[in-house]
């Protein structure tokens, strides 16, 4: 009985921490946390990743809680924390959607829906095309590898056994929220200038022409104007978004 309890404290305990946290952030991350990669997949991910990182992190984790009561508290805590470090990852990915979504709007696609695997559910066709190449651009820069790096330098943080700060962790989601939206009508401002100089060109033919349907002809012209300014400023949005994206991750990295 003895040495059993001594290989849960010694073995099972820390793994059982770290997978906690691994797992739940694991359950949310961008290109690792989508609805289309099976839940046991991602779970044998972070189990695997667990199995490595535990050692290394042995000497942050706390001893193992006398009473049950305690232990679930702890794992708890450790849920919140993968969590929230995993929903920062996803909400600066949703960034791109609400781009996308702008996007349609001032490109006149808004009605055209598709079904975008990033938020399994029915989306703009931009928003869909910009979250989808995002998740590809993050597995190609390994970006997908800083967040895990993150995940794992949080101990020195977000220390287990400790309180939770509530406060400061609303503050950062609030923040974060606040500067994706600015970073979404950034990316989106080209669409801004187009409309306003493609809707003042209609005001100003409307009343030289009246005789003329201009908003026959204003959607085929509104519609390929935008594809255009699309395709122009894909890579500069990317790009804009990428470096917002990196940013948010390395607030969690460890000096090195």
């Amino acid at each position: 009985m003895l040495d059993l309890q001594t290989l849960l404290s010694a073995q099972l305990f820390p793994l059982l921490l770290v997978f906690a946290r691994l797992g739940s952030a694991f359950a949310m991350l961008p290109g690792i946390g989508e609805v289309v990669i099976a839940g046991r997949s991602r779970l044998l991910l972070a189990l695997s990743v667990s199995l490595v990182v535990a050692p290394v992190v042995s000497s942050s984790l706390p001893p193992l809680p006398a009473s049950p009561a305690d232990l679930l508290a702890l794992v708890g805590g450790e849920i919140v924390v993968g969590l929230f470090l995993g929903t920062t990852a996803r909400l600066m990915l949703i960034v791109l959607e609400e781009a996308g979504s702008i996007i349609s709007i001032q490109t006149g696609l808004s009605s055209a829906q598709v079904f975008n695997p990033g938020l399994a559910n029915q989306s703009a066709l931009t928003g869909a095309i910009l979250m989808t190449l995002g998740v590809v651009v993050i597995m190609a820069t390994n970006l997908h590898l800083v967040a895990i790096t993150a995940i794992i330098d949080s101990y020195t943080l977000f220390r287990p056994g400790q309180p939770l700060m509530w406060e400061d962790l609303a503050h950062v989601v609030v923040k974060l929220v606040s500067h994706g939206f600015l970073i979404a009508v950034q990316i989106a401002a080209p669409y801004f200038v187009l409309g306003i100089l493609f809707f003042t060109a209609l005001g100003v033919m409307a009343r030289l022409m009246p005789q003329v349907q201009v908003f026959f002809i204003a959607l085929p012209v509104q519609v390929m104007g935008g594809l255009l300014i699309f395709a122009l400023t894909l890579s500069a949005g990317m790009m804009w978004w990428l470096s917002f994206y990196e940013a948010g991750l390395r607030i969690y990295l460890a000096p090195r």
